[in-house]
């Protein structure tokens, strides 16, 4: 590899993981609005959007939704 190609990746992975710290802020979000919300209170059109927001923070490797909290200061028990 040269070093005009080392120099792009470097540049790639330093985009990825700023998209990521992104993401991980969003998904720490989203989490602790799930946490924090009366499903019953919802309107019903809202329910089947906070169900699925559910489960996809619940299909999230453990490691990954502990980064996102802390990404958002949030508190974890």
């Amino acid at each position: 590899m040269n070093r005009q190609e080392v120099e792009l990746l470097s540049k790639e992975i330093e985009l990825l993981m700023a998209e990521r710290a992104r993401l991980l802020k969003v998904v720490g979000a989203a989490a602790v609005l799930v946490a924090n919300t009366d499903v019953g209170a919802l309107p019903e059109g809202a329910v089947h959007a906070a169900e699925m927001l559910s489960e996809t923070l619940n299909a999230l490797p453990e490691e990954t939704l502990k980064d996102a909290l802390e990404s958002v200061l949030a508190v974890t028990e």
